[in-house]
């Protein structure tokens, strides 16, 4: 064991019952984590070879023009949209900068607030999103749906409600 990590860790908040579960660097635990931290890197690779190969589109690109797609009147402010798709601003602001070159999205002023910004999906956009929405969703089907029967996933779909997101507040926050 390196000198660096320690023996034990305490999981949960300090409560008797939390002491009792004892983390250390090869419980079985960690495994589980690990193995779900490596299937969604590799999930997502595979979705952006995909897209990349059948449709000329990054995977990134994809989920900015959906969620475009989804927002009401097509358009989303950059801060919810870095927001919707887990970037920074400035990550964003790089990834649309490179979209808008493409002619799939637009910037646009918001109304009233000198330094907002609408992103807007166009309809070269909506288009090229149309057409790699079935390799996507055929890869999702392929590369993780189908591992799982309809009542596994609905049991992780309960399990998976349990954790933080990017949309949750914090237990901290939570009062």
């Amino acid at each position: 064991m390196a000198a660096d990590i320690p023996p034990t860790a305490t999981v949960g908040t300090g409560s008797a019952a939390a002491d009792e579960r004892v983390l250390r660097p090869n419980d079985w635990r960690l495994r589980v984590w690990r193995m779900f931290l490596a299937t969604h890197t590799e999930v997502l690779r595979r979705l952006e070879r995909d897209l990349s190969r059948q449709a000329d589109i990054p995977l990134s690109w994809y989920d900015v023009l959906l969620q475009l797609a989804e927002a009401d009147g097509r358009r989303l402010r950059m801060a919810e949209l870095a927001e919707r798709v887990l970037l920074s601003r400035s990550g964003l602001t790089r990834l649309v900068d490179r979209i808008s070159a493409a002619g799939l999205v637009e910037r646009k002023p918001f109304p009233g607030d000198a330094r907002g910004t609408y992103c807007v999906l166009t309809a070269a956009g909506l288009n090229r999103l149309r057409a790699a929405a079935p390799i996507h969703l055929g890869g999702v089907q392929r590369y993780w749906l189908s591992h799982f029967t309809d009542e596994e996933l609905r049991a992780l779909d309960r399990l998976l409600d349990r954790l933080p997101t990017s949309t949750s507040p914090a237990p901290e926050d939570r009062g």
